[in-house]
């Protein structure tokens, strides 16, 4: 699964990597994209889509909200879409046929469990070294409209496939990265054929250490989260 991950490299390198434009709400909600190393689930984060022709780079809520839910929390916060049913949930089957998407991060959490403790690690792009490269988790998303007062929320999920190699020791589970050569096949644009792409990263594409618990709290932002770090029992 992905829970947490980290998004550092600058707006202009993102929107020049996939080639995208800002929306018009991207400055208002999310500024000029700081580096975040701390994305947490309900806040907003940018998202690469394709709309009306255009590519944009939009911020989006994460955790995907179904049409029936009456409020954003009218049910399990769904963070994550599973490729082997999504095609098949009604939370998210019109999505993947329609509104798939891309999540730029430089890297993710997870966590193992030592004892009582649960263990965080920094996960990134072998060939990015240990503070990560750009790439892009395949996510879906949709506008839920409030039926109280009528306001739309766009919000989005990180589809998950089974751990490859290189993660199955951490978690059965795993984020679907999107390679370069295949984003305007997973955005749409370049036909039909995206499902193939709902597979586990090569073996050795992954590299990670472990880092400090305080990136388990949802307050603390900075770069010292990624660092490598032993606990003293280890």
């Amino acid at each position: 699964m992905c829970g947490r991950f980290a998004l550092t490299t600058p707006q202009d390198s993102v929107l020049a990597t996939f080639a995208a434009e800002p929306s018009p709400r991207l400055a208002e909600r999310l500024g000029n994209l700081g580096p975040r190393w701390n994305v947490c689930p309900t806040t907003d984060i940018p998202v690469v889509l394709s709309h009306e022709g255009r590519r944009l780079l939009a911020p989006l809520r994460w955790g995907f909200i179904p049409r029936w839910y009456k409020t954003p929390s009218g049910g399990p916060l769904l963070i994550n879409a599973r490729a082997e049913t999504i095609a098949e949930k009604p939370a998210f089957r019109d999505a993947c046929r329609e509104r798939r998407c891309l999540i730029p991060a430089d890297g993710f959490y997870e966590w193992t469990r030592a004892g009582e403790r649960k263990q965080p690690h920094w996960i990134r792009p072998a060939a990015g070294g240990p503070e990560g490269s750009l790439f892009a988790f395949a996510g879906v998303w949709q506008s839920w409209k409030n039926p109280e007062d009528g306001q739309v929320l766009a919000a989005c999920a990180i589809v998950t496939t089974g751990a490859g190699p290189d993660l199955e020791g951490l978690h059965h589970r795993e984020p679907v990265v999107i390679a370069p050569d295949d984003v305007a096949l997973w955005l749409g644009e370049a036909g039909r054929g995206a499902a193939a792409l709902m597979t586990p990263a090569p073996e050795g594409f992954w590299a990670h250490h472990t880092v400090h618990p305080r990136v388990n709290g949802i307050k603390d932002d900075d770069p010292e989260l990624i660092a490598p770090w032993e606990p003293e029992d280890a």
